[in-house]
């Protein structure tokens, strides 16, 4: 992954079951996972047996990778919040606090036009249809345009996430 442009969310979809490793098979297929999945849907998925991929994502649990619910089906999940604090944990040792504030600056000055542009504080709050019916655009382009200003958002908040990160990091090893 190069800079801070590369993907935020799972890998791209691929034959999970290309790996020998059973583990990674496993991960791969929660990674690919959007709601809750019950162990022997991974299972078939990673092309293992229900016990093995259940000890795997007891495993996955401890770690926080995933997340367990309990209930009449046991269910698993991609724990979002463990993906983020794992990339920005990567933002803060690869990158500059210069190169990081440039970034955080680069996605204001983006979120800025956009908000100009729509007239709105979030593209939650833009109606693309009525924008579209309104404007020469289609409803693609301002389609993208959301999808953009979300994404500048979430990138800035990890920049930011990233640059306190490593500014407290250098407070505790000098403290």
């Amino acid at each position: 992954m190069s800079g801070t442009d590369g993907s935020d969310g799972p890998p791209p979809f691929e034959d999970v079951v290309a790996s020998d490793d059973i583990e990674q098979r496993v991960y791969d297929t929660i990674l690919q996972a959007r709601e809750p999945t019950s162990v022997e849907a991974i299972a078939d998925a990673a092309d293992c047996d229900p016990e093995t991929a259940q000890e795997h994502l007891t495993w996955f649990a401890e770690l926080r990778i995933v997340t367990r619910h309990d209930g009449d089906l046991v269910t698993y999940e991609r724990n979002d919040a463990y993906f983020d604090w794992r990339r920005v944990n990567e933002l803060a040792a690869t990158h500059s606090d210069a190169e990081l504030r440039d970034r955080v600056r680069e996605l204001a000055t983006r979120i800025s036009e956009y908000e100009e542009r729509y007239d709105a504080a979030s593209p939650a709050a833009v109606n693309a249809v009525a924008v579209a019916e309104a404007s020469e655009r289609s409803i693609d382009e301002v389609y993208v345009d959301l999808g953009d200003w979300a994404t500048a958002q979430e990138r800035r908040d990890l920049c930011e996430r990233a640059l306190r990160q490593a500014t407290d990091d250098r407070e505790c090893e000098s403290g």
